[in-house]
């Protein structure tokens, strides 16, 4: 069960659902219900380098979209970056992504995720496969470090890792 504390403006109760037009909003940004295996089942159709090649256009699209999130979350929260931090760690979990820890340093940042859907979803795989959650940590690793920088996953549980680790510096 996930804690939603009010003083800390949890996710899920920002979302704005219009049943009636089929829309699902957290202020401009649009949010679709998508299960986690049509999407990473994509990824298992395409072979190859091409996988690679569309799992790393995932990354940055999930890191500019989710950084532009991010970035009007953290100019209208007044949080430090701590809490920031915390913030982004329980929306991620409130969407379904995971339980994501950030280990912050002074020039680089640190993900480690347990139960991540991506992972869950794709099944075993020889390489990495949670591009969405590298992109998040793009997203949030400029926004912390104030510079773009590329994030990369080092290990991941389609590998058999117990759990997805990434970093960005």
């Amino acid at each position: 069960m996930i804690d939603r504390d009010a003083s800390v403006n949890a996710f899920l109760d920002r979302l704005d659902w219009d049943p009636e037009r089929g829309v699902l909003r957290d202020g401009p940004a649009r949010y679709v219900v998508l299960r986690a295996d049509s999407l990473m089942g994509l990824f298992r159709e395409i072979e190859g380098e091409t996988r690679q090649h569309a799992l790393d256009a995932l990354r940055r699209a999930t890191a500019r979209a989710g950084g532009d999130s991010l970035a009007r979350y953290r100019a209208t929260s007044n949080l430090g970056d701590a809490d920031f931090v915390a913030l982004v760690e329980r929306t991620a979990a409130e969407l379904g992504w995971g339980r994501l820890r950030f280990a912050t340093e002074p020039d680089r940042l640190g993900l480690e995720v347990r139960d991540s859907p991506f992972a869950a979803a794709f099944g075993s795989s020889p390489t990495p496969v949670c591009a969405p959650l590298a992109g998040i940590l793009e997203a949030v690793a400029a926004i912390l470090l104030d510079r773009a920088v590329a994030a990369r996953e080092t290990a991941c549980a389609a590998q058999g890792a117990p759990a997805c680790r990434f970093a960005a510096d």
